[in-house]
């Protein structure tokens, strides 16, 4: 394994490049779709302080051994607007840690899900990460809401589900002609984190009915 990668080294230049990388999902083969499913939601109000200590987990989501395509049930993919085929792949970044994205094509917003076995999500709050980490919860585990400076068309949520792993999530802009706000597009990251939270405790055997 590579050396500790920090989010300060590569966060920057990895979003532009997977900007520019998940674009290329419009040639994916479409699946028929009646509708071009939900809009970003309206955003959620946020805590204004950000903070590097978070509450303790309800439980541990080991990502090890899961396949990232197969976190977001098809259901789940439909519901939340997705109507091409999942593209899986590796966050260089984060020593190849696997990742799946998705595309509304109608609504023209993406999604990439990415599971970090190699970091925790304290990654995103050390004094070298250039990014605003903003603490919520996300079906009842700790994440945050991270914010890159300069960057205005994606949003990521990161999930502490483990002990020195993480579920990260990116939602953003794929070329609508009235791309949805930063705060929109947050909103949509924590509602797909909040899909993948609960597909992987139904598949863990862990599933509870506490509300995100």
């Amino acid at each position: 394994m590579r050396g500790r990668i920090t989010a300060a080294r590569h966060l920057l230049p990895g979003l532009l490049s997977l900007l520019l990388l998940l674009s290329g999902c419009a040639v994916l083969p479409t699946r028929n779709a009646t509708d071009s499913g939900p809009v970003p939601p309206e955003p959620v109000p946020l805590p204004e302080a950000s903070s590097s200590s978070l509450p303790p987990r309800p439980f541990d989501l080991p990502l090890r051994g899961v396949d990232p395509c197969g976190v977001l049930t098809e259901r789940q993919r439909a519901a939340l607007g997705f109507d091409r085929d999942p593209l899986p792949g590796v966050e260089e970044g984060f020593d190849d840690a696997g990742t799946c994205s998705y595309r509304n094509s109608r609504a023209k917003v993406g999604a990439r899900i990415a599971l970090i076995t190699e970091e925790g999500v304290n990654v995103w709050t050390s004094d070298t990460a250039q990014v605003k980490a903003t603490p919520v919860k996300v079906e009842g585990f700790p994440a945050l809401v991270i914010r890159t400076p300069g960057l205005r068309l994606a949003c990521n949520v990161a999930v502490d589900v483990a002990g020195g792993q993480h579920l990260s999530v990116l939602y953003r802009d794929d070329g609508a002609q009235s791309p949805a706000s930063l705060d929109q597009l947050c909103a949509g990251a924590r509602r797909v984190a909040a899909e993948a939270v609960r597909s992987l405790q139904e598949k863990s055997g862990t599933a509870t009915d506490e509300p995100g």
